[in-house]
């Protein structure tokens, strides 16, 4: 069975994974025969309350609040090995921006999270496809920069111009499409960089979902 890692930045679109995303993910992963390993970096950070949008004022834990769409535990990725993956996965939600790496407040300048650039790079590495979703493609333009990958969050200006800057190449795309990088054997989709719902979105998953897993059993 063909195993993806969906690497997850905390649970809630303000600060941890977007929930549609992720479920979704998990969703065409598993209706495509394919098992899925949720893995998250065991940090802490800022809580928001997503019914007000304004920081709690306490701190919660990102592999703990990560299992909460999990439903069970999350790996945690500073220990996950290369080869027990076929692929990988990163929904969006601000967290992937704020928590996986800096881009939301750092831009092109960014850094990401020692765990998940070094798991990120060592996937890349060994040929392994890599999705990313909504604003998670930010990640992948500050880990694999110097590959020049090619990505989407959708169409942008500012954001597309933050990725291009950290050395990726922006490729505009619709919330229903997907953007492929063969050289880099990395798939991008926009999703709520362009919603509108929760039914936009599934369109342009299911067709990342499905060619990561065409690369993935591909090699």
């Amino acid at each position: 069975m063909t195993t993806i890692g969906v690497l997850l930045s905390g649970c809630g679109v303000l600060d941890g994974s977007e929930i549609h995303e992720a479920t979704l993910t998990l969703y065409f992963l598993n209706k495509a025969g394919a098992k899925a390993v949720c893995l998250a970096p065991d940090l802490t950070v800022a809580a928001m309350d997503h019914g007000t949008k304004k920081p709690m004022g306490e701190t919660r834990n990102i592999r703990v609040e990560a299992a909460r769409i999990a439903r069970g535990p999350v790996a945690d990725v500073a220990q996950a090995t290369v080869a027990d993956f076929d692929g990988l996965i990163l929904p969006g939600g601000l967290g992937a921006a704020t928590n996986l790496c800096d881009f939301a407040i750092n831009g092109a300048k960014g850094t990401v999270e020692p765990s998940v650039a070094a798991f990120l790079q060592a996937m890349h590495a060994a040929k392994k496809p890599i999705g990313a979703i909504c604003i998670a493609p930010t990640v992948l333009a500050l880990a694999l920069g110097e590959h020049h990958p090619k990505l989407t969050i959708g169409n942008d200006p500012g954001t597309a111009q933050g990725l291009t800057q950290a050395g990726a190449n922006h490729v505009d795309c619709p919330v229903d499409s997907i953007v492929v990088d063969a050289a880099n054997r990395l798939v991008s989709t926009p999703a709520y960089m362009l919603g509108p719902g929760i039914a936009d979105i599934a369109l342009g998953i299911e067709k990342l979902v499905s060619a990561v897993l065409d690369m993935a059993r591909a090699s």
